[in-house]
C-alpha cells in the first residue's frame, strides 16, 4: 500500500498522520490495511493526507485507480487457462518454460494479487519440467509454499455437477487431477488436450 510505504519513508507514524491531518485515526488505520481503498475516500480527506505526506493528491489515488482498471481487464480463469495450454500447445514445453522464466510472469501475477492464474502458471511449469525430465526451478519456493483456500474446478465439471445433480462429475475430475495442480488446490487434469 502507497501510504504505507509514504509513511515509512516519511518517517511519519500512522498516529501522527492522523493528528497532523485531522483525519480519524479509525479512518488512516482501514486506508493503510487496505480495508478502504484511497480512491472512495472523499477529496478532502486525501487532500488533508497528501498535504502532511507531502505528495500530489494524484500520486496517493493513482496506484488504485490504475490497479481497478487492471481488474476490470482480468479475463475469466477459463479463458486464461484456455490461452496458456493454447500457447504450450503452439510453442512446445520447452520453449514455454524459457519464455515464461525469463518473462518472470508466475512472480507478476502473484504480486498483483492475481493468485489463482499465478498458482496455475506454477503448476504448469513444474509439470512441464517434471514431463521433460527438467530439475524444478527454485525461483518460486515461496510461492509454493501457499495454495487456495478451496479447490477449483473446471467450470464446465461445475456446470455438468448442476445439471447432472451429483457430486460423481467433480469426484472424477479430482482422481484425475495431475499433481503439480492439485498441491495448489487447482483441480486440472486436461492441460494437452486443447482443440
Amino acid at each position: 500500500m502507497l501510504i504505507n510505504k509514504l509513511l515509512e519513508q516519511k518517517n511519519i507514524t500512522k498516529y501522527r498522520l492522523c493528528k497532523e491531518s485531522g483525519v480519524p485515526q479509525t479512518t488512516i488505520s482501514d486506508i493503510c490495511s487496505g480495508k478502504t481503498s484511497i480512491e472512495k475516500c472523499s477529496a478532502e480527506t486525501i487532500f488533508r493526507i497528501a498535504r502532511v505526506l507531502d505528495v500530489s493528491m494524484e500520486s496517493l489515488i493513482a496506484p488504485a485507480v490504475q490497479q481497478a482498471e487492471e481488474e476490470k481487464r482480468r479475463p475469466s480463469f477459463d479463458l486464461f487457462k484456455s490461452n496458456i495450454c493454447h500457447r504450450v500447445k503452439d510453442m512446445g514445453d520447452i520453449p514455454f518454460i524459457i519464455e515464461l522464466l525469463e518473462n518472470d510472469q508466475i512472480r507478476k501475477l502473484y504480486e498483483k494479487n492475481w493468485h489463482l492464474e499465478a498458482f496455475y502458471l506454477l503448476a504448469m511449469l513444474d509439470y512441464l519440467s517434471r514431463e521433460n525430465e527438467i530439475p524444478i526451478c527454485k525461483n518460486y519456493s515461496d510461492i509454493r509454499a501457499r495454495k487456495l483456500q478451496r479447490l477449483v474446478y473446471p467450470s464446465s465439471v461445475v456446470l455438468l455437477c448442476k445439471t447432472l445433480k451429483s457430486d460423481e462429475p467433480k469426484e472424477e475430475c479430482y482422481r484425475r487431477a495431475i499433481p503439480e495442480f492439485l498441491r495448489f488446490n487447482i483441480v486440472e487434469s486436461e492441460v494437452r488436450d486443447v482443440c
